[in-house]
Formats: structure tokens, C-alpha cells, sequence
């Protein structure tokens, strides 16, 4: 299992857009029914600041980035980002439910 927590902040004008855009990739996954996919996305406290956790069984590409929705989140999100963009692959230590919906 491959695991990537992607953050960033965007600017403060854009925040609520990036969240509908958000939620539209996660109507499109449930609308799919990606099997082996774990996502999940958190706003910060501060509200421009977003966490995307995602855990894909396969170690083929991520299905999720294949999404039309998805592109179209990560191609409007770049112009409106505050801070870059930083990816990193995470590995499970523990968890107890995670990514429960």
C-alpha cells in the first residue's frame, strides 16, 4: 500500500472554491467506486490551509489522479496556492479507524 500526504495553502479568496472542488472529487470516487482507495481531505482551523491523505493498494498509478474532477481540482489549485505545494509518501505506524466517512 502507497501512502501520500499532500498540503498546502491556498489564498484566502480561494478557499471555499478549492473545498467545492474538493467535494466534487469525492462525488465523482463515490459515483466510480474506486475499490483499494482511501482518501481523505482535511481544512485547517485557519481554513486556507488543506491535507489530502490517500492510500492506494495498487502500486500502479493512483486512480484517483485519473479522475476528471481531480484534474480539474489540481489544475485550478496551482494559480491559487499561498505556499507550494509539498507531497510526501508517509508510512502507516498505527491507526485505529482511519478515514471513516
Amino acid at each position: 500500500m502507497r501512502t501520500v500526504v499532500v498540503t498546502y495553502k491556498t489564498t484566502e479568496e480561494y478557499a471555499e472554491t478549492n473545498a467545492a472542488r474538493v467535494r466534487a472529487v469525492y462525488e465523482e470516487l463515490r459515483s466510480k467506486q474506486l475499490g483499494g482507495v482511501r482518501y481523505s481531505t482535511y481544512r485547517l482551523e485557519a481554513g486556507q490551509r488543506f491535507v489530502h491523505i490517500a492510500s492506494v493498494e495498487s502500486s500502479e498509478a493512483n486512480p484517483i489522479t485519473a479522475l476528471d474532477s481531480f484534474k480539474t481540482f489540481q489544475e485550478q489549485l496551482r494559480p491559487h496556492c499561498a505556499e507550494p505545494v509539498v507531497v510526501t509518501e508517509a508510512t502507516i505506524v498505527g491507526s485505529y479507524d482511519s478515514f471513516g466517512s
